[in-house]
């Protein structure tokens, strides 16, 4: 499986090139599907680049905690009433749960239908739009239902990005930081001499992370191998995501993910020797970014019996992704449990 093509463009070339992609191939039926956000502040885009189509719009809750079997049985069911047949396309238009979800739905609806990513998001576009990985949460375990498809194409347009809150820009970024952690650490250089976001050259960020995440997918599409460096920070991060969820403070993909790399890094210290001036110098870096979360708040025992239902784990034991260094990364990493309850401390006492 290797990455479909991409169209990473300023301002409105994305756009162009979705018309040629759409009157290229001649779907019989063009389907956005959008969230109450993306509704109101990204389809209005996308029908003025679209004028020339007829597109039929399905609009789902937002949020991770809508990421389910119930949404998608209102998506299929939309699909179904629409009379949607196999030559139709399903156009994602939103951050990573509409990306994760509409490819999961678009891909079994009638044994497959095409589907077009258009993330909306720094977290998609960086992130969950790439690699073909399509699902949703079940049993509070994150991404535990889904396949693995690529999109006919994913259209990548940085202007939708004014329409974020701080909070979802920060989201992503999280995942900018991982990707400069495992793989390039000159990258990871120069993120810590701007720790001011807001002078970010977007597209520059954008292209530099999307160069990281596609030369990975492309070596292991199906995860066996290297991709499993991409999961840095997310098996300690997904367990406080999915308890978050059931609180008044839920925690966003990336807040969950920089929780994630802060108490991995601790892990990385014991285990793989990880410096101690690393470790301070990232995890401080970190938490001036994104606000700490009070995991006073959660079960540590539900945190941990999450981890253990990590979809990355194998033969009953946890397997981390961990850092020697910035740069460099080991995968398969077996944890023992008091560790990680040591991690969660560290995090807590920072």
């Amino acid at each position: 499986m290797q990455i479909q093509k991409y169209s990473i463009e300023f301002q409105d070339s994305s756009f162009l090139q979705l018309n040629k992609h759409l009157a290229s191939v001649g779907y019989s039926m063009i389907f956005v599907l959008v969230d109450t956000n993306t509704k109101k502040d990204c389809l209005p885009l996308l029908q003025s680049a679209l004028s020339d189509y007829n597109l039929n719009v399905i609009e789902v809750e937002a949020g991770e905690i809508h990421k389910n079997i119930q949404t998608c049985t209102n998506i299929w069911n939309a699909l179904m009433e629409f009379q949607a047949d196999r030559k139709s396309v399903l156009i994602n238009l939103g951050g990573g749960v509409i990306g994760d979800m509409g490819g999961f739905c678009a891909s079994t609806y009638k044994r497959g239908i095409e589907f077009i990513q258009i993330p909306t998001t720094l977290l998609a576009q960086v992130d969950a739009s790439i690699g073909g990985k399509l699902g949703i949460d079940y049993g509070n375990v994150k991404n535990s239902i889904g396949l693995f498809k690529n999109p006919s194409a994913v259209y990548l347009n940085i202007a939708f990005f004014k329409t974020l809150p701080r909070a979802e820009l920060l989201s992503g970024y999280a995942e900018v930081i991982k990707h400069a952690l495992i793989v390039d650490k000159s990258y990871w250089e120069q993120i810590l001499n701007c720790p001011n976001i807001d002078k970010n050259d977007w597209k520059v960020v954008v292209e530099r992370s999307l160069q990281v995440k596609k030369s990975i997918v492309e070596l292991d599409p199906f995860e066996k191998g290297i991709r499993k460096s991409l999961n840095f920070g997310h098996t300690i991060g997904h367990g406080v995501e999915s308890l978050s969820l059931e609180t008044d403070h839920p925690l966003l993909h990336g807040e969950a993910v920089a929780l994630g790399m802060i108490t991995e890094l601790f892990l990385s210290n014991k285990i793989l020797g990880l410096s101690d001036e690393h470790l301070n110098l990232i995890s401080n870096f970190i938490i001036k970014l994104f606000p700490k979360y009070n995991l006073d708040a959660l079960s540590k025992a539900e945190v941990l019996n999450l981890i253990h239902q990590d979809k990355k784990n194998e033969n009953g034991q946890v397997c981390f992704t961990l850092l020697e260094q910035p740069g460099k990364f080991k995968i398969n990493v077996h944890v023992e449990d008091v560790l990680i309850m040591e991690a969660l401390e560290y995090y807590n006492n920072l």
